[in-house]
């Protein structure tokens, strides 16, 4: 491995390391040992990875190093990587960032853990969390707080807060997380990265529950995916994962469409800046109106309003409903309805995946704020109902901003966050791509398009 090689690996992106790999330009084991000495000088104020798993890591990279000598490719052989510490890994813990859970050691991977794993990937460890995920701050009793690295008095976002985290500080070039109120598409827009929402039940979630709640199913909204630094490394990821769980896989297969365009100048774009469920600061606002200018100037066609579009605070109240109970389950606050009330909020929901599916006749793509703000200033209020977030120099309630990734949420659909600039102090502004419902390759070459054309991630100083 030459001395370029050596100083500039860790920063490469998947794709570009796997090929490298395959042309043994540099081993297995010299890249996980790259990102645990990353993980080691840099996560001491983060506090990102809180799982560390480096003996079975470098063993890991080893067996694929002997692989890879005898000629072996598998689309993520010796790639070393970090998960979500929701995710079950088989023999490390998986708390949910809950005290009560902090004793349970996962019996068997995860589903997509698993895919992962036989895909040649080198599981690092795993990253923070907020309590049973239901924040967009990444602290827990268990862990700690983990911080963002473009400003430590600020947060990497939640859900999938210190995965965007040990991504955007450069000490893995991939992470697997998990969204049903953001927790994908926030933290990497609060992080200048990327991330992927997949289309309901595109990826299994089994292996992805609380301790205790085991059976997989009953959620119309949570789903699981990949961070990264690059558009085209979530395809890489999503490839991987994606497909029917057992018994559905002895019969169906996946087949996902390709992508509806090869060039922005082809795409017919919607933006909306406006909810009136939530606020949109208006550096965000800025941002959104100079990619539309860019986009229109490259040939495509851009509005900024639609009747076609659901009505939005509406398809809120029903997401926030259906939210409630599946966030509840398994929590020390269980919340719940009944049978009834509960298959009229799925009629609610079905109704609002029509509107979309027309609304996706006129248009191939949204895009839209992945959150009101950037990332905000750490708070310690427990009491989560009494938190505002200061928007523009107004308060407004915290968990008001579900609106935004609720867009995607509760239509099913695939949301591909990426990001489009900095705010005048340097934080990273990112937005929402939404597509058809199991139409991801339009989403993610949309993304791929946008950071082609535009500039992607940018690290942090």
């Amino acid at each position: 491995m030459s001395e370029t090689l050596s100083r500039d690996i860790p920063d490469a992106s998947a794709t570009d390391l796997v090929a490298a790999l395959a042309a043994r330009r540099v081993s297995a084991l010299e890249l996980a040992d790259a990102a645990i000495a990353r993980i080691e000088a840099r996560d001491t104020a983060i506090n990102a990875v809180v799982v560390r798993d480096f003996d079975r890591a470098r063993q890991t990279a080893r067996d694929a190093d002997v692989a890879l000598a005898r000629g072996e490719r598998r689309p993520l052989l010796g790639l070393p990587m970090t998960v979500k510490e929701s995710h079950n890994v088989q023999g490390l813990p998986t708390t949910w960032g809950f005290e009560p859970f902090r004793e349970f050691r996962a019996p068997e991977d995860s589903v997509a853990v698993g895919r992962l794993k036989a895909a040649g990937a080198v599981i690092l460890g795993k990253t923070n969390i907020p309590p049973f995920l239901a924040d967009w701050q990444s602290a827990n009793p268990v862990y700690g707080r983990t911080s963002n690295p473009y400003d430590l008095t600020r947060t990497p976002g939640g859900s999938s807060g210190g995965g965007a985290a040990a991504l955007a500080a450069g000490m893995v070039p991939l992470e697997f997380g998990s969204d049903i109120g953001g927790s994908i598409r926030v933290p990497a827009a609060f992080c200048g990265v990327y991330g992927h929402k997949p289309s309901f039940d595109l990826i299994p979630v089994r292996g992805h529950q609380p301790p205790g709640t085991q059976g997989g199913g009953g959620l119309p909204l949570a789903v699981v995916g990949p961070l990264a630094r690059t558009a085209r490394d979530l395809t890489l990821a999503l490839d991987v994962v994606a497909g029917p769980d057992f018994p559905l896989s002895m019969a169906y297969r996946l087949d996902l469409p390709g992508a509806r365009h090869a060039g922005l100048s082809d795409f017919r774009i919607l933006i909306i800046d406006r909810h009136p469920s939530a606020s949109v600061d208006a550096e965000i606002c800025a941002a959104l109106a100079t990619l539309g200018g860019r986009l229109e100037a490259l040939g495509a066609r851009v509005d900024r309003e639609s009747n076609l579009l659901p009505d939005l605070a509406a398809a809120q109240a029903t997401y926030g409903a259906l939210l409630g109970v599946a966030m509840s389950r398994g929590g020390p606050e269980p919340s719940t309805v009944t049978a009834h009330e509960w298959m009229a909020l799925l009629d609610a929901q079905v109704a609002v995946r029509r509107q979309w599916r027309g609304l996706f006749e006129t248009f191939d793509v949204v895009v839209a704020p992945a959150f009101g703000q950037v990332a905000f200033l750490h708070t310690d209020e427990p009491d989560r109902n009494r938190r505002t977030l200061e928007i523009d120099g107004k308060p407004t309630p915290y968990f008001a901003q579900l609106a935004w990734p609720g867009l995607a949420t509760l239509a099913n659909l695939p949301a591909t966050a990426v990001p489009i600039g900095r705010t005048l102090a340097g934080l990273p502004i990112g937005v929402q791509i939404v597509g058809p419902y199991l139409e991801d390759r339009t989403t993610l070459a949309f993304a791929e398009l946008l950071e082609r054309e535009f500039g992607g991630f940018q690290p942090p100083s």
